[in-house]
């Protein structure tokens, strides 16, 4: 069964959606902080979180960015939720290491619609191929990264960005292409893959693989080893 941890100190909220979750099928975890949340995290790996912005004590954005940028173990998928929806909120979130933002007040269908997105993402790759291409290698079964023989760590979403990019060789594809493929979800806009791009190549940087991540003007971004 898959297992969904909701942090969240309004205890109202944690009824409400562990309501919803758990009549859709799913075990449902609860936490009401963010220290609370790590201890569920590291000794229960949920499958998903879901995790409010606005935390006692240390915020939900700065726990999405711990997680992420925690090498012992990979994070699970994060969709904040969060009453602020501004442009930069938005894109701070996915900056953080948040797969997905949901702002408040929100529906418990779009939650739910959002959460179903996430995880049919998430889930492991069909193909299990290694993939090497000029010294940038990807292993699916592994999910692990090296570039120019250095590990490279790279959040779920990353890795399913480079995976995409890495199997679709020299096509160009349009934002909203990415977000059907990568994404999975109509719900994403247009300017969170922009934010995903610039992150993995900033990534990507160091061995001067970020190159191969190429913008087509006007068209979308393209994955070449050609200049």
């Amino acid at each position: 069964m898959t297992c969904i941890l909701v942090v969240d100190d309004d205890p109202a909220i944690r009824e409400m959606v562990g309501m919803a979750l758990t009549r859709d099928g799913y075990e449902l975890l609860e936490a009401g902080s963010a220290l609370e949340a790590r201890r569920i995290i590291a000794s229960q790996r949920p499958d998903l979180v879901l995790l409010d912005w606005m935390l006692p004590g240390q915020s939900g954005f700065e726990l999405a960015r711990q997680l992420n940028n925690d090498n012992a173990q990979r994070p699970p998928p994060i969709i904040m939720l969060t009453a602020r929806d501004q442009e930069t909120d938005k894109v701070a979130a996915l900056e953080a290491g948040a797969d997905d933002y949901v702002a408040k007040p929100f529906s418990v269908s779009e939650l739910l619609a959002r959460i179903k997105a996430v995880l049919r993402r998430t889930a492991q790759h069909d193909d299990k191929e290694r993939l090497e291409i000029d010294g940038l290698r990807l292993d699916p079964g592994t999910c692990r990264v090296t570039a120019a023989g250095t590990p490279v760590e790279l959040s779920p979403l990353e890795f399913r960005l480079l995976h995409f990019f890495m199997t679709h060789q020299e096509r160009v594809y349009n934002r909203q292409q990415l977000i059907e493929q990568v994404w999975g979800t109509a719900y994403v806009e247009e300017r969170t893959v922009d934010v995903h791009v610039r992150r993995l190549r900033k990534i990507l940087a160091p061995s001067g693989h970020d190159r191969f991540i190429q913008t087509v003007r006007s068209a979308g971004y393209r994955f070449s080893t050609h200049d």
